[in-house]
């Protein structure tokens, strides 16, 4: 098969990860729906649909990052600090005259390749709202007359916090995947993700943000085998096997960590992404959820909170202080960030398991209904689904 489809798409790389994901597919569905009568044949089609997929991926993904250098003007200056293409575009876009929500969705549709609807959604706004985001960052930059200019060195460390945040968002975008017609975990998206990261790692080794955002992608990735079932639904942290977790990814991510919390206790500050790694490796530490330690975890987003007081931040702890302090008291602190957080789906799911946990069936269900509604990733919502069903 990968014979065939390497002849027919002239890639050996693309033919051999379709292939992968076809039988990777089958083994997630053939299960529940039964071996094909022509299991070769399935195999076959279901990897040229993969294969075209990626390929439709990589030509629109090229497609923009053609647009984002034609939309600059001048030459682009070589900077021998970054060889790697995608980086440099990267670190290019995000430029400081540009604020930052403005950059990093730029980057994310010129460079990132995703959509203004995926983009939209990383960011809590209406879609039109994120269309006329871009279309007027686009304006600035040829009003402006803005350089397309590879930074040089020493401009590397004011853009690296916007290409930080746009990393994660494409990291994000790959872990759980907010359209519905696409995989639920878009390993192409993480894996990218990563490799990028851990260049900027190697050009700026000092940075503790840095080293936190691998860190926290490493220890999130090496999830990813266990996060969806075989029937195609979303498998919640405290149900993963954690023995198919990758051993290696987490042990690196572990070793990160550590190496910044040596760093915090000679003086220096953890950032945004270093806390979140170290919840992280809180959550990963624990051989059972019923080892979890909540205590720390809920002083980690105490810390956090300080550092980025945003409604997500103040949602993931609230379930954080559930685990200590009963759910009733968790559930007030989610119903305060209802003007905040009314069309996220993840709050809408928080209050249904709360309100499940408290026997309260008729709210909890409504709660999944909205959630269910507003939710698009497939594999949340047969999670959704069938916890709502659930339900007495």
């Amino acid at each position: 098969m990968v014979a065939a489809l390497t002849k027919r798409f002239g890639d050996l790389d693309i033919a051999e990860e379709a292939a992968a994901e076809a039988f990777a597919i089958a083994v997630r569905r053939w299960p529940d729906d039964g071996i094909p009568s022509n299991a070769g044949a399935w195999l076959t089609t279901t990897a040229t649909r993969k294969a075209i997929d990626r390929i439709r991926r990589e030509n629109k993904r090229d497609d923009k990052q053609k647009e984002a250098q034609m939309l600059y003007d001048g030459t682009s200056e070589p900077l021998s600090a970054i060889d790697d293409e995608r980086l440099r575009l990267i670190f290019t876009c995000c430029h400081p005259a540009l604020a930052m929500d403005t950059r990093m969705a730029l980057t994310l549709r010129m460079v990132g390749g995703l959509t203004v609807p995926e983009i939209a959604r990383a960011f809590l706004v209406q879609e039109t709202t994120m269309g006329q985001r871009i279309t007027r960052a686009k304006a600035k930059i040829k009003a402006a007359r803005i350089p397309y200019r590879v930074p040089s060195a020493e401009d590397l460390q004011s853009r690296v916090s916007g290409v930080l945040a746009v990393l994660f968002l494409v990291f994000n975008e790959g872990y759980l995947a907010t359209r519905p017609d696409t995989d639920p975990v878009r390993h192409d998206l993480t894996a990218e993700a990563i490799r990028l990261t851990r260049l900027i790692r190697a050009l700026m080794p000092e940075d503790g943000e840095v080293a936190g955002l691998l860190a926290l992608m490493l220890l999130t990735e090496a999830r990813r085998t266990a996060r969806v079932s075989s029937s195609g639904e979303l498998v919640p942290l405290g149900e993963q096997d954690r023995e198919a977790w990758d051993a290696a990814l987490v042990a690196e991510g572990h070793r990160l960590v550590r190496e910044r919390l040596e760093a915090a206790a000679a003086g220096l500050a953890p950032g945004r992404y270093q806390i979140l790694a170290a919840i992280n490796a809180v959550h990963t530490s624990a051989r059972h959820v019923r080892d979890t330690d909540w205590s720390q975890v809920v002083a980690l987003y105490d810390q956090l909170v300080r550092l980025d007081p945003s409604p997500i931040i103040a949602l993931n702890r609230a379930i954080a202080v559930g685990e200590l302090d009963g759910v009733e008291v968790a559930l007030t602190a989610v119903d305060r960030l209802e003007t905040e957080l009314g069309e996220y789906h993840v709050y809408h799911a928080t209050r249904a398991d709360l309100l499940r946990r408290m026997g309260c069936r008729e709210d909890s269900r409504a709660a999944y209904g909205k959630a269910i509604e507003l939710a698009a990733n497939t594999a949340e919502i047969a999670y959704l689904v069938r916890r709502r069903e659930e339900l007495p």
